[in-house]
């Protein structure tokens, strides 16, 4: 525990300017970032007595070891920079909102030549609108479907789109009306367009011009004695009602705002944001944060702006954006709000009428989802605790594991052998930690010699990072038979994608940093380390930690024949209750490193299967491999054709031409390729083949 007045800043030093400040702990990775209108004012608060400080407060001023501050402007300027800071190091003690789901968006992709309707979830893209979120996917597409009888926008994926150009005939939604088919010609792309974007502006609220339009037509064709022309365009009519129907009116026509209301107690706080367009609740959302520092409900409100609406722009930002408290400089993140739409924006707080009776709503939803996020949680501790209590005792720990490492081997009869390393804290996946590995040190099927590797590897990279932050010589141990690279040495082995998670695993979010506070890897060391194993490999791991001189980590093996645990140096198994909630945490996460394996395994062979020869030529990139298969329609074409031939496409010189002749000539045709996991034949006529 640090004293803060080793390292308060001397009398005078701190300018009475706005700013933002950081604080670092002792080995320099940022713990929390705060924004002030006084720097000096703001900084002396963290230095006073410790008894008076908020418990939070003084647990944070202890951990660091250092402060500094960044001058800027105005206000505005300080709001910018603090979410930026918080964004690029992610401060512990920092409030953090969970969003509890990935909400589902309505998205329409005007960046396409022929717009797409979709169901979309994750990061916007550009080009894309936006409407939403939804709570549930299910209630996108019925009003989506209700929608098409009207503006029959294409909702088909990109394969399907091509495949009906190709052939001439579009899929079911064309033929029964739901879609103009423009993959055949029935409309151009700018009919299709205004379509899609007929269907943005109901979308966004614009609704009674369409259903009068409708209505007109539908009587206009009654009096010219068009019968069944009226009673479609009727039928359109009635079905824009009940799209209009799943979304309750709550306010004047035409108001867009957000209202956001926070439910809170000493220990966490759940945030509710409803999202009202055209005076309709278009969406709600909602997040839940543990409060790791002193702030009230003002403080609240100011960092759910940020998350809202940090990574917003343009109507994404609506008109009036209602809140039950104001945050702490109130024209401050109004300004940024305004920065942010292109123009006025209104931050207030509801006194009377329809606004405040909505806003009431917003809250109790806000209420129930705190009672409902602790009953869970509680739930989920008690069991998860449980777990890992009985992991401790079976496996004779001093304590419960909270961090936990599985690692697992993964290969097809001696090829692509690859390995994984997934990581569960508190009995939870921390997938932003999760590690993929190839095998390097040789080539063959032998899972004892893989795991050694790997887990020599891995905790290779845990002692560089340690002696890199200076806290080496504190566990350096006598026994350590091998060097350990310096620290600005690369390392040994680094797992594939720069050690990265898979796409379908996100983001990385390690807490661990660098000097200047971003995210570095292998940084913490489990207490348990799990493998996919009975005794052979439970040896090659304790081998591989020992040789490292590493003691102070256990380690286990879960076979699968019988889901037996094995300890090193132990002739017999420890054998866990069927019933147990520790063989079941350790099964969970055995099973997720060996999902986690397979799927890199298996991705590194489809695309070992559908290499190509043209892989082999020096200086020849993916962009000109794709303009010779464009231009010549296959590998097969492109072996027949001459030097002058290939000389012919853009970007191939003569030299490139040869090289490319040579490779064909000296690669005979294979077989045809099968892709295992749907049973598919890859032809060689797929411009795919070359990827």
């Amino acid at each position: 525990m640090a004293d803060p007045s080793s390292y308060r800043p001397k009398p005078g030093q701190i300018p009475d300017s706005p700013g933002v400040y950081k604080f670092r702990d002792e080995y320099r990775r940022v713990i929390y970032v705060g924004k002030a209108k006084n720097l000096r004012q703001r900084l002396a608060n963290y230095f006073q007595d410790l008894a008076g400080l908020h418990p939070r407060t003084r647990t944070m001023v202890t951990t660091a070891a250092s402060v500094e501050w960044t001058v800027v402007s105005t206000e505005v300027e300080a709001l910018q920079l603090e979410y930026s800071w918080i964004k690029e190091y992610d401060p512990r003690f920092n409030v953090k909102y969970r969003d509890d789901k990935s909400y589902p968006y309505l998205a329409v992709t005007l960046n396409e030549e022929f717009p797409r309707v979709q169901v979309m979830r994750g990061a916007k893209k550009k080009g894309v609108r936006y409407f939403g979120p939804y709570g549930h996917a299910w209630a996108i597409r019925e009003t989506v479907d209700l929608m098409l009888r009207v503006f029959p926008v294409r909702t088909c994926s990109a394969g399907v789109f091509k495949n009906a150009a190709r052939s001439g005939r579009p899929c079911l939604l064309g033929y029964i009306g739901k879609c103009s088919a423009p993959c055949v010609g029935r409309v151009t792309p700018q009919e299709h367009r205004d379509l899609a974007e007929d269907f943005c502006d109901f979308m966004a609220g614009r609704t009674g011009t369409y259903i009068r339009r409708l209505e007109k037509d539908m009587t206009r064709a009654a009096e010219d004695m068009e019968y069944e022309r009226a009673a479609r365009l009727r039928d359109d009519a009635e079905a824009l009602r009940r799209a209009m129907e799943k979304s309750a009116v709550v306010l004047a026509d035409a108001t867009d705002a957000d209202l956001i209301a926070v439910a809170e107690d000493e220990l966490e706080a759940a945030v509710q944001i409803f999202h009202v367009r055209g005076g309709r609740v278009r969406g709600q959302r909602g997040w839940v944060t543990d409060k790791v520092e002193a702030v009230d409900t003002a403080g609240l409100v100011g960092h759910a702006l940020q998350q809202l609406y940090g990574e917003e722009t343009g109507d994404s930002v609506p008109k009036e954006v209602l809140v039950p408290a104001l945050p702490d400089v109130p024209e401050a993140v109004s300004q940024w709000l305004a920065d942010r739409r292109g123009s006025q924006v209104s931050l207030r707080v509801p006194q009377r009428g329809d606004k405040k009776d909505l806003m009431g709503t917003v809250q109790r939803n806000a209420q129930q989802a705190l009672a409902l996020h602790k009953t869970k949680r509680a739930s989920d501790l008690t069991t998860r605790s449980r777990a890992l209590e009985e992991i401790a005792e079976a496996l004779g720990l001093g304590s419960a594991p909270l961090r936990v490492e599985c690692f697992d081997i993964s290969h097809l009869q001696g090829d692509d052998v690859v390995a994984s390393m997934v990581v569960f804290e508190d009995g939870l996946a921390r997938k932003s930690e999760y590690r993929r590995f190839q095998i390097k040190g040789f080539e063959g099927q032998d899972d004892v010699r893989s795991m050694h590797e790997v887990i020599g590897r891995r905790f290779k990279r845990y002692l560089q990072e340690k002696e890199r932050t200076g806290e080496w010589e504190e566990i350096r141990s006598p026994a350590v038979t091998g060097p350990v690279p310096a620290p600005d040495a690369p390392p040994a082995a680094s797992p594939s994608h720069s050690g990265g998670g898979s796409p379908e695993d996100g983001p990385r979010e390690d807490e661990s940093r660098d000097d200047e506070g971003r995210p570095k890897r292998f940084a913490y060391p489990p207490q348990l380390v799990v493998v996919d194993g009975g005794q052979p490999q439970v040896a090659a791991a304790k081998r591989a930690l020992d040789e490292l001189g590493i003691d102070d980590i256990a380690v286990c093996g879960l076979a699968k024949r019988l889901e037996e645990v094995w300890l090193p140096d132990e002739d017999d198994p420890v054998v866990l209750p069927r019933s147990s909630e520790g063989l079941y945490l350790l099964q969970r996460i055995r099973d997720e490193a060996h999902r986690f394996a397979i799927t890199y395994q298996r991705a590194k062979r489809a695309k070992r299967i559908r290499s190509s020869p043209l892989d082999d030529v020096a200086g020849l990139g993916e962009t000109r491999k794709q303009a010779l298969i464009k231009h010549f329609g296959s590998v097969r074409k492109l072996r027949q054709a001459t030097i002058d031939e290939i000389c012919e496409v853009p970007g191939i010189g003569r030299r490139t031409a040869e090289s490319v002749a040579v490779a064909l000539a000296g690669a005979a045709p294979s077989a045809p390729a099968v892709n295992t996991a749907t049973g598919e034949i890859i032809d060689e006529d797929d411009g795919g083949s070359t990827s």
